[in-house]
């Protein structure tokens, strides 16, 4: 972690970016670093904006870990979970893949597979009890706030971090949303010491807990933040805005307004195969997204496929993203993860074949597609000559302009999601199939009739969508589970069962993240 944080700071120094973050290397370092052991510690962080700032900061900066979303919970394990990569044999216990083969196999009991569901679990709680901090002094200290306003954006954007892992801890770790077979209460922490043991709730009481955090979350960023006055593009360039404190700037690399609303829907569209109740929520949240518009008018986001896969090559689609994660090295970390433009494929290396590739495609057009013609490198080569695929989704050019803003970051909520959920989730097929329509055509395919004839036809396109939208993004293994999808795509020789989307039993609870 110090290492990243010392090389993002003078990364972001580099590039202008100080101003996004206010903060300086060495007091974020100490934040990230050196756990608040004494009370003494806690007051004087967070005796100053700045110390509020900081803590915050930390928080975004340990969500890009590749222990979480860095890459284990976005490009390697749970895309391996949802049998997304090709791993035809067991690689070495000393290969970076090894971990990767055993998740992809349901081994919940094979040493690997437990180290990588460990650093996941403990990370995601280290993250909470640092954001559990934060909304602990934002409650208790108005006075370091230099307004009301300020204070609200900083302890809603808390309140949403934490319920955006503990969202993740019950997707993960947690029971089958509706299943009828292991039940698991799962730790929602509120606590802010790091050997404090956090209370535990059954589903239901854990359910209520994160809708609670979400509706706090966006009562206090409602009118408070920056959205609500300026665009997200003119966010982005602070020096054409009149907002003296710079911080609030860069809203797409916050858990903003928009965000939390997004997350709102992901989360009851979850909820929703527990209690059907939350369907009509999901619907509601994902409308507000795409239906929003801001002061003059405009949508506050749109869909950004087309102009942004296939005319700007931004391959992570950072225009329709509501929420993503700044990671400078995240180049590094997918040239060595999941293949660069002329990686060799290998052992150490998360690829496909050309068959999956066409498997995975299937039922669209493939000369239209943009997703199809800019996001895969379809000549990859095994040492062996061995033709096969790699995904592009967070390759570029060493020499592209505005790299933190459209290249160096990881997709957390995207439009996309807000299409599929509404699409899902409307009690209208006309609707659905309006909506849908609107989505394809980002992607390159313009459909002249309807996809749905009625309501009960929408899970399988849904399904290849979210197979074909999100990959390397760590969506698909939790649209399987709240499905209860038996038998998954390029893993059909086990079928799966309740246990094998059920991650508890792979984790100590009794440690100190």
């Amino acid at each position: 972690d110090l290492r990243m944080s010392r090389g993002l700071g003078d990364v972001y120094k580099r590039q202008g970016f100080i101003a996004l973050l206010g903060w300086s290397a060495v007091s974020c370092n100490d934040w990230l670093d050196v756990r608040p052991d004494t009370e003494q510690k806690e007051e004087d962080q967070f005796s100053t904006y700045k110390g509020f700032r900081d803590a915050l900061t930390g928080c975004y900066m340990a969500l890009a870990n590749e222990d979480v979303y860095g890459c284990r919970l976005t490009m390697s394990c749970t895309e391996a979970l949802a049998g997304l990569w090709y791993m035809p044999d067991e690689p070495s216990s000393t290969s970076d893949r090894y971990q990767d083969y055993h998740l992809m196999l349901h081994e919940y009991d094979n040493d690997g597979a437990r180290q990588a569901a460990q650093a996941i679990y403990s990370k995601l709680y280290n993250i909470i009890v640092q954001a559990n901090l934060v909304i602990k002094h934002a409650e208790d200290n108005a006075a370091a706030f230099p307004d009301e306003a300020t204070r609200s954006v900083i302890l809603g954007e808390a309140y949403a971090i934490r319920a955006y892992c503990q969202l993740d801890v019950l997707r993960l770790f947690g029971e089958v949303p509706g299943g009828q077979g292991t039940k698991v209460s799962l730790p929602y922490s509120e606590v802010t010491a790091f050997d404090e043991r956090a209370t535990r709730y059954d589903f239901t009481g854990y359910s209520e807990k994160l809708i609670a955090d979400l509706d706090k979350a966006e009562k206090l960023l409602k009118d408070n933040d920056p959205i609500f006055g300026y665009t997200f593009e003119e966010l982005n360039a602070p020096s054409s805005v009149e907002i003296e404190d710079t911080y609030m700037c860069y809203r797409q690399s916050r858990l903003n307004y928009w965000a939390v609303k997004a997350l709102q829907s992901r989360m009851y569209l979850y909820l929703g195969k527990a209690d059907p109740k939350y369907l009509a929520m999901a619907y509601d949240a994902a409308k507000a997204v795409i239906d929003a518009k801001d002061r003059d008018g405009n949508p506050v986001m749109t869909l950004s496929g087309s102009s942004d896969r296939e005319t700007n090559g931004y391959k992570a689609c950072p225009n329709e993203c509501l929420f993503y994660l700044s990671k400078y090295n995240v180049k590094d970390v997918a040239s060595i993860l999941i293949g660069g433009a002329d990686v060799q494929t290998g052992v150490n290396y998360l690829y496909i074949t050309p068959e999956r590739l066409t498997r995975l495609f299937e039922g669209v057009p493939t000369d239209s597609d943009n997703r199809y013609a800019f996001m895969w490198n379809k000549n990859a080569k095994s040492s062996t000559s061995k033709k096969n695929v790699t995904i592009l989704k967070y390759y570029f050019a060493d020499d592209v302009e505005n790299k933190a803003l459209y290249y160096q970051i990881i997709p957390m909520l995207r439009m996309s999601e807000m299409y599929l959920i509404a699409v899902e989730t409307t009690p209208s097929l006309s609707e659905a199939n309006a909506l849908y329509k609107d989505y394809m055509l980002e992607c390159g395919v313009a459909l002249d009739k309807d996809v749905f004839d009625g309501l009960n036809d929408r899970s399988g396109e849904l399904m290849a969508e979210y197979r074909r939208e999100f990959f390397a993004e760590g969506q698909l293994f939790y649209t399987y589970k709240r499905n209860q999808v038996k038998d998954i795509l390029w893993l059909e020789t086990q079928e799966m069962t309740e246990d094998d989307y059920i991650l508890w039993n792979c984790v100590n609870t009794e440690f100190n993240p």
